[in-house]
């Protein structure tokens, strides 16, 4: 499309004016975007709480296994009987 028809087409397009909005359409607009926020509400909460409940898990975890603390040494008994 060349340059000159370009211009044209938007003119036609301003030139129409604008389009005609259906009643109704804010209040449906308020009550998805309720909805909208209340499902990112509640998706939220259930990562907290997974975060959360990994969190305790793994301070039980690390407080029954204690994986900072040095392992034993393991050396075999004395051989006797020889």
């Amino acid at each position: 499309m060349s340059g000159d028809r370009k211009e044209d087409a938007v003119r036609r397009l301003l030139a129409g004016g604008a389009p005609v909005v259906p009643t109704g359409l804010c209040g449906d607009a308020v009550r998805r975007g309720g909805r909208v926020r209340g499902r990112r509400r509640v998706v939220r909460r259930v990562l907290w709480l997974l975060v959360l409940g990994f969190a305790v898990a793994f301070v039980v975890w690390a407080s029954l296994v204690r994986p900072w603390s040095v392992p034993p040494s393991v050396t075999t008994p004395p051989l006797t009987g020889w």
